[in-house]
């Protein structure tokens, strides 16, 4: 049972996905928003790699747990997703996702272009990872 992680942004989409036993997030790739056609499209390959059980997305709320004008984006694009995916969609509080991807690439010394090509990649390994340790607790 594979669950797919994704970090969807205006400008990059990171995806994750966790191992075939659902214990650790691994990234898969950070793609491009060029529009949603073009997003889809890309995204259907993963999933037909993958062919993951659940989805699970960041939700980006406010710091104060409110929802935002992001909160609506990332609807709309869960929405847009169900067109070429029919399993279940999980929404999870991302957020403090991008600034723990932040620490961990300083922590590894990723600097440049390099950085911003895994950052949102990262962000979805840990959007991912807390969903899944969620799971070990039930």
């Amino acid at each position: 049972m594979r669950i797919l992680g994704i970090d969807y942004g205006d400008a990059r989409v990171g995806v994750a996905v966790s191992d075939i036993l659902g214990f650790m997030a691994q990234g898969v790739r950070t793609i491009k928003n060029r529009g949603i056609n073009n997003l889809l499209n890309e995204l259907k390959e993963i999933l037909d790699e993958y062919k993951p059980e659940k989805i699970v997305i960041g939700l980006p709320k406010n710091m104060d747990g409110s929802e935002g004008f992001r909160v609506e984006a990332t609807h709309e694009f869960a929405d847009a997703l169900k067109k070429i995916y029919d399993g279940e969609i999980i929404f999870w509080d991302e957020r403090l996702s991008s600034l723990g991807a932040k620490r961990y690439l300083n922590e590894t010394n990723t600097r440049g272009k390099k950085r911003k090509e895994v950052l949102d990649t990262v962000a979805a390994c840990i959007i991912l990872e807390g969903y899944l340790n969620s799971q070990k607790n039930i």
